[in-house]
C-alpha cells in the first residue's frame, strides 16, 4: 500500500492541533501532501505549527467545546477546500484526581472536553459526509478508555469509555446506509507529550514516564488509519493484548493489582 499516494490531497481536519499528537499528525500529513485543517484555541501556537505543514494547511482558531464554533470549522474548511475527507477528534485533556475526590466541576469538565467536543465534531461533519456518501471520522481515545489502569486519571478514563461507546454506536448506525463512511477509535497509551503537565489539577510530565511512546509513532499510526480505515486501533500492539487479558480474566481485580500504572498526583497549592 502506497500510503503517501492515498494521503495526498486529502482534506483532514484535526482538532487539538497546536501541540502534542495533533501537531505531530498535521505536520506529518503536510509532509505527505495532504491538506490539513488545524483547529485549536491558541492562535500563536496554531500559526507556528501551521507554518510547518506545507502550503495547503489551513488554521482555524476555535474552542471545540462550543458547538457553534465547531460548526464554523466545518463551514471554513468547506469554503477553503470544497470538501472534507477526514475529521480527527483529537482535542482532549486529562485529570489527576481519584474517584473519591472528584467534584462536579471535575467530572463535567472531563465530559465536555473529551466527549461532548467529539460529539459536536461528529454531528457537525456528518451532514457533509452523508451528502458525499463517504468520509472518515477518527476519535482519538486512550487505552484508559478500555482498562482502568491509572486510577488517578479516573474521570478521564470514564470520559474515554463514553467516547468509545459513542464511536461504536455511530459506526453501527451508519453502516447499513453509508458503508463508505468509516468511524474509527485510536487508543494511545502513555505518550511523550505535555499531557500530564496540562492535566486538570496538574500532574507528572508524561515525557518522563517509563515507556512513554514517541509522539511521532502515534502520528504514524493515525496516518495509517487514514490510509487504511479500521474500526479500533491501538498505537502499540501489546496494549490490545492487555485489554483482551483484562476482560477475559476470571477476576479483574487481580489483573488490576498486577497491571496498575502508578501516576503520582501533584497537589494544588491553593
Amino acid at each position: 500500500m502506497n500510503v503517501n499516494a492515498i494521503i495526498k490531497d486529502k482534506v483532514v481536519v484535526v482538532t487539538g492541533a497546536s501541540a502534542g499528537i495533533g501537531a505531530a499528525l498535521v505536520e506529518m500529513l503536510g509532509e505527505r501532501g495532504a491538506r490539513p485543517v488545524l483547529v485549536a484555541r491558541r492562535a500563536p501556537a496554531l500559526a507556528e505549527v501551521a507554518a510547518k505543514c506545507g502550503p495547503y494547511a489551513t488554521s482555524v482558531v476555535a474552542d471545540v467545546t462550543i458547538r457553534q464554533q465547531v460548526e464554523d470549522v466545518v463551514a471554513t474548511a468547506l469554503k477553503q477546500h470544497g470538501h472534507i475527507d477526514v475529521w480527527v477528534n483529537n482535542a482532549g485533556r486529562g485529570i489527576t484526581r481519584p474517584v473519591s475526590e472528584l467534584t462536579d466541576d471535575d467530572f463535567d469538565d472531563m465530559m465536555l472536553v473529551n466527549v461532548k467536543s467529539a460529539l459536536y465534531g461528529m454531528q457537525a461533519v456528518l451532514p457533509h459526509f452523508r451528502a458525499r456518501g463517504a468520509g472518515h471520522i477518527i476519535n482519538v481515545s486512550s487505552v484508559l478508555g478500555r482498562v482502568p489502569m491509572a486510577h488517578i486519571r479516573s474521570a478521564y478514563s470514564a470520559a474515554k469509555h463514553a467516547l468509545n461507546a459513542l464511536t461504536a454506536n455511530l459506526r453501527m448506525e451508519l453502516a447499513p446506509a453509508f458503508p463508505r463512511i468509516h468511524v474509527s477509535s485510536v487508543h494511545p497509551g502513555i505518550v511523550a507529550t505535555e499531557f500530564g503537565l496540562n492535566a486538570r489539577h496538574g500532574g507528572p510530565d508524561s515525557r518522563e514516564l517509563m515507556g512513554a511512546q514517541p509522539v511521532s509513532e502515534v502520528a504514524e499510526v493515525l496516518v495509517d488509519v487514514i490510509a487504511s480505515p479500521r474500526a479500533d486501533v491501538y498505537t502499540r500492539p501489546q496494549a490490545k493484548a492487555m485489554v483482551v487479558a483484562y476482560f477475559a480474566a476470571e477476576d479483574m481485580a487481580a489483573v488490576e493489582r498486577q497491571g496498575a500504572i502508578s501516576v503520582p498526583p501533584r497537589r494544588e497549592t491553593t
